[in-house]
């Protein structure tokens, strides 16, 4: 990544300077995946989870040909109150033609771990990273909808602190792509990896740690051993704010299917099923959702700073 494309925050900048944790958050979830108020909120909550846990927060965008490292205030207002399909989605296949339009663009997975990691910053939150879609391998005419975040964490060295993969997903073969392009997934504090909605995905995670400071021992390893690729540090939904496994499940199977009657299909298919998920729980995914991710950003700060103390 040419880093004379990076607009990094005098904060940020400071903070990597001076050795402290930085922490990445992408802005998706502002102008994509939530409504205002509700998405300025999550993310100034997310901001002041990642502060509290001792590092320093850097919200990526792109913006006047830039990616921005760390945003103000004003332009994380200008990200949450821009008109409906104003603002591109940028990942790695569409960031350089988000770069080249010139105007707002948010960051997913993938993209904001390319800035992430050109501007040195070694841990990024998110809520939950995308993966293998339904029927994307199987079926009479497989979509081979697969989400670039996977092939970005095969190749970019930085722990991503998620709730798991998107429910909607195929997780188990989300799980087996992720095996097969090195990636190490980490559930911590128990066996099994997180459901996103719901504690548990009832799917035993590959790897288990008992706890952030045992998740640190092997991020550590894996992003000072030189093998390259990412590492996922999967944190499961506070219980306050979960789904019952079986309620989460059932949420999404009756999407899915409700889906299929509809006939919805491609891009518009992942905001549809999010939506009528929400229906179907009357509300309760959603603040699911908002939870998680603030859970996230403030586990990643954790992390964040722990990485930094065993540099010390």
């Amino acid at each position: 990544m040419d880093t004379d494309l990076l607009e990094i925050a005098e904060e940020v900048a400071d903070a990597r300077a001076e050795g402290q944790p930085v922490v990445a958050l992408e802005s998706t979830l502002i102008s994509h995946g939530l409504p205002y108020p509700q998405n300025l909120d999550v993310a100034r909550a997310s901001e002041a989870a990642v502060r509290e846990s001792g590092a320093v927060p850097a919200t990526v965008a792109v913006h006047h040909g830039r990616l921005l490292i760390g945003l103000g205030a004003a332009e994380l207002l200008a990200l949450a109150t821009a008109p409906a399909g104003s603002v591109r989605k940028a990942a790695r296949p569409s960031l350089g033609p988000a770069l080249a339009d010139g105007g707002w663009a948010a960051t997913t997975v993938s993209a904001t771990m390319i800035a992430a990691h050109a501007a040195g910053i070694a841990v990024f939150a998110t809520g939950g990273i995308g993966g293998v879609h339904r029927g994307a391998l199987g079926g009479s005419r497989p979509s081979f909808d697969i989400s670039s975040d996977l092939e970005e964490l095969g190749r970019t060295p930085m722990a991503v602190v998620c709730a798991g993969p998107k429910a909607i997903l195929d997780v188990p073969a989300t799980l087996e792509y992720l095996e097969t392009r090195g990636v190490p997934v980490i559930a911590v504090g128990q066996p099994e990896l997180p459901g996103f909605y719901a504690r548990s995905s009832g799917i035993a995670a590959p790897m288990s740690v008992a706890d952030l400071e045992g998740a640190a021992d092997v991020v550590a390893m894996q992003l000072g051993s030189g093998l390259g690729g990412g590492i996922l540090v999967c944190v499961p939904v506070p219980a306050s704010d979960a789904l019952a496994d079986d309620v989460a499940r059932d949420a999404v199977e009756r999407a899915i299917a409700d889906a299929a009657s509809a006939g919805v299909a491609g891009p518009a298919l992942t905001p549809w099923l999010l939506s009528r998920i929400a229906d179907v729980t009357a509300g309760a995914s959603v603040r699911a959702n908002t939870a998680l991710i603030v859970n996230d950003a403030r586990v990643a700060g954790q992390l964040a700073a722990l990485l930094v103390r065993r540099e010390h």
